[in-house]
């Protein structure tokens, strides 16, 4: 695909949107697969989880900058290819697994090559206008929202006629058509002249963490976005292990309230997002959406019916109108030729995150649903995720404040330089 064809945001849109369809499909069935694989209860199963995703995160952060630095020196396309490829054998593995360690196994391939979307995330800043570029990493968002719709629901359904290990074959699939479909689809974004070499010093967490350093303004900004995606293993982690218990809710019912979830994400961050971002500036919308988040996950906490999850979804959906707009801002303040390294060093403490959220959220609920538990809360994890939701927004506000970023930025304006401090 020649580099001189107009990159289109479409297509890594529907890129990322088939690898969250894949990565949906699985999750209705994943407790009871664990509990059949471990022979242990719902609590088990959560351990279990959290290990497996522990995993898989502990890969994808010593990788991720390596993938983030080839991208930067040899484009988007042939790293965003190789790494959806692998995706389709990583859920192939799974499928087959036999025992535990299987899963261990196919989780070790995933997270070390399933760092698609830091090139994808690279991918958009390469396309967009500085005024643009908040709303189009809203596009990611909906992507996850729109993922979320139809992997769960199409999961429940398959896995009820066709058994628990069903959709991740069915995962495989879409993985392989997506991989298909970019290599006929997608177009390369990066510019010749904006291309840099390969550097091992700045292609390992470690050093691609600490080149973050050269940029102050954005490392509380940093810290914000880690709090907010730790936070969100409270759901992500926890929620399916959760229902089951307060609601009993079988796998259909776990994948029609995450297809509700991802409708509420896609309204809010592939549709709204681009009206109330521009509308607020994207200092208030990074404030106003982590309040509307710590609301949210208070209410989770203390729903005592299974329908209530449902409409507090609502008040908690309108906060991802904060992470495009925090992305935007630390993006704005790096140069075109280390947007991949940036996305690079962002997935790897994204990653980070993935190790510490999963754990820390899944220990949580296994500590407060165990028969010996003096204390019976299954909700727990959430008031975690308000409290991080605030300690977010407070560093926010400290960076947003003090270096007077975030205002509102209009096409008619000229981009300033990136700040270096």
């Amino acid at each position: 695909m020649a580099t001189s064809r107009t990159p289109a945001l479409a297509f890594i849109f529907i890129t990322m949107l088939i690898d969250v369809i894949g990565f949906g499909l699985i999750i209705p069935v994943l407790p009871k697969l664990l509990e059949e694989l471990t022979g242990g209860d719902l609590s088990t199963a959560a351990r279990w989880g959290g290990i497996l995703m522990f995993t898989y995160a502990g890969m994808q952060f010593l990788f991720s900058p390596i993938i983030g630095g080839l991208s930067d020196k040899y484009g988007r396309r042939p790293v965003i290819l190789a790494s959806l490829f692998a995706f389709g054998i990583d859920f192939i593995i799974q499928g087959l697994a036999p025992n535990i360690w299987w899963f261990f196994i196919g989780r070790v391939l995933g997270g070390i090559t399933g760092a698609s979307f830091t090139s994808g995330m690279a991918y958009i800043a390469d396309v967009s206008p500085v005024e643009k570029r908040a709303q189009n990493f809203g596009l990611v968002g909906a992507a996850f929202g729109l993922g979320f719709i139809i992997g769960p629901l199409i999961g429940g359904v398959v896995s009820f006629h066709f058994g628990i290990r069903a959709p991740f074959f069915a995962a495989a699939g879409l993985a392989l058509m997506n991989w298909l479909y970019g290599y006929f689809i997608l177009p390369e974004s990066l510019k010749q002249e904006n291309r840099r070499e390969f550097d091992w010093k700045r292609a390992n967490p470690i050093g691609s963490l600490m080149n973050l350093g050269r940029y102050p303004v954005i490392l509380s900004l940093v810290a914000s976005l880690i709090c907010i995606y730790i936070a969100g293993h409270a759901n992500q982690s926890t929620w399916t292990y959760i229902t089951m218990m307060k609601f009993q809710w079988d796998e259909r019912w776990v994948g029609y309230s995450l297809a509700f979830t991802g409708l509420m994400t896609a309204i809010v961050q592939g549709g709204l997002s681009r009206i109330l971002i521009p509308k607020f500036g994207q200092r208030s919308s990074v404030l106003i959406g982590l309040t509307l988040y710590a609301i949210g996950f208070v209410l989770f906490a203390f729903a005592t019916e299974g329908w209530q999850m449902f409409v507090y979804m609502i008040p908690f959906a309108l906060g991802g109108i904060a992470g495009p707009s925090l992305q935007s801002i630390i993006s704005s303040q790096v140069p075109a030729n280390e947007q991949g390294e940036l996305q690079g060093a962002l997935t790897s403490l994204i990653s980070l995150t993935s190790i510490i959220g999963p754990l820390l959220m899944t220990n949580l609920f296994a500590h407060f649903t165990a028969p010996e538990s003096t204390v019976q809360f299954p909700g727990a994890p959430f008031l975690m995720g308000a409290a991080l939701s605030l300690v977010s927004m407070l560093l926010a506000m400290r960076s947003m404040f003090k270096h007077q970023v975030g205002q509102k930025v209009t096409a008619t304006d000229t981009p300033s330089e990136p700040n270096h401090g």
